[in-house]
């Protein structure tokens, strides 16, 4: 077995355990410092809507790629002076295309700057895509990707409280979403890149992973606190803390699988094709992924257990366990007493018994009423007076 296998089968056992709930203030302050600049990310930077959202004119053409290629190609197309131009957005597709957006522009202009984009390229006209995209198209995919996470939260809310029983869970679970978006899309805005259909189908898809591993972690935990109020031995925190450590592992290794291929899809995305859906997809895959298993471990069970020990049960449950372990901690520091004999504690203390070799000892026969005489085996028999004595 490996060593994180033997370390798994340590953690499930309870022989190692660590205090993931217990540290929570920890995690919950983690938390909000990434929530925080991924806010502060959105409205200093904003995100960089791709043309599917703002609308515009998309320019594409076969070039070879060279490292000026961006530069030049800006230059060209900024000189055209079409009306209401903006600043043009080059980037390379592979080392054979390149694509140019721009914001709407009249179709004289569009003519314009397709034809300066031809002559840097060194191709025909012809051989210049142009595609005119319309924001409204953008804001209505927006408008149902806000209603989908809408529905979608709705829905994990019911489904969740249906299956635990526990609206608490469902809490837990919800915010830990909220979590996760927040910090996906502030990723998003703090790296600079373009936000596109894709990366919406990408901060879909993490909610469903994120929440599966939730729901594990969840599972657990209504094994282990199931029955927990009719016994002393742990709290609501305490049996929450052993069910994290019990799956953590499984969370590392189904993690780690994940984001290898997802890895590996973005740095295809990135560095060999250079722009695209890949690109747009595997980042929020990846990000949200690995925020998703973060969450999962060390936010939604924390939550959980911060809204259960605000029940009186649980308080109560609390209140037992710590008595418990504070008389246990006092009798294992009290002095043993002194001889070995017991110490007498209040009027139902037990006399004590003398020890074995503090008993009485010897041969000596207990005085018979009778005369007794010796016999040859030295036991003492006893004697009868001859019948003309007896009376006398």
């Amino acid at each position: 077995m490996s060593k994180l296998g033997q370390l798994g089968a340590k953690l499930h056992r309870g022989e190692v355990s660590y205090d993931f709930i217990g540290k929570r203030k920890l995690w919950f302050t983690v938390s909000l410092v990434l929530v925080a600049v991924s806010l502060i990310g959105l409205l200093t930077r904003g995100l960089a809507l791709g043309i599917e959202f703002k609308g515009g004119v998309e320019y594409q053409t076969n070039v070879k790629v060279t490292d000026s290629t961006v530069q030049d190609f800006t230059d060209v197309v900024t000189a055209t002076n079409a009306k209401d131009l903006g600043d043009p957005v080059v980037t390379t597709i592979g080392a054979d295309k390149v694509r140019v957006q721009t914001k709407p522009l009249s179709q004289d202009d569009i003519t314009k700057v397709r034809a300066a984009i031809a002559a840097e390229a060194g191709v025909s006209v012809d051989q210049v895509t142009s595609q005119q995209i319309g924001a409204s198209w953008g804001k209505q995919i927006a408008n149902k990707a806000i209603l989908a996470l809408i529905v979608f939260l709705g829905l994990v809310f019911l489904v969740i409280w249906a299956y635990f029983r526990e609206p608490k869970a469902s809490m837990a679970a919800i915010i830990a979403l909220l979590h996760d978006v927040l910090i996906t899309v502030g990723v998003y805005a703090l790296i600079g890149f373009d936000v596109t259909p894709a990366t919406v189908i990408g901060v879909l898809t993490i909610l469903g992973y994120s929440l599966y591993d939730t729901v594990v972690v969840f599972d657990k935990i209504r094994e282990n606190t199931r029955g927990i109020t009719g016994s002393n031995r742990y709290t609501y925190s305490d049996a929450t803390n052993l069910a994290v450590n019990q799956t953590v592992v499984r969370s590392i290794n189904t993690t780690l699988i994940a984001l290898m291929p997802v890895g590996s899809i973005l740095v295809v995305g990135t560095v060999v094709l250079g722009t695209g859906p890949l690109k747009d997809l595997s980042l929020a895959l990846f990000v949200g992924i690995a925020v998703g298993a973060y969450s999962s471990v060390f936010i939604a069970p924390a939550l959980l257990a911060a809204f259960k020990e605000r029940e009186p049960g649980m308080q109560a449950l609390r209140r037992r366990v710590m008595a418990k372990r504070a008389a246990a901690a006092a009798a294992a520091s009290a002095p043993a007493p002194a001889g070995g004999a017991p110490v007498a504690v209040g009027a139902g203390a037990v006399k004590a018994e003398p020890r074995k070799q503090d008993r009485p000892s010897g041969t000596a026969p207990t005085p018979a009423a009778r005369p007794m005489k010796a016999t040859g085996a030295g036991r003492p028999q006893p004697s009868r007076k001859p019948r003309s004595k007896r009376g006398k």
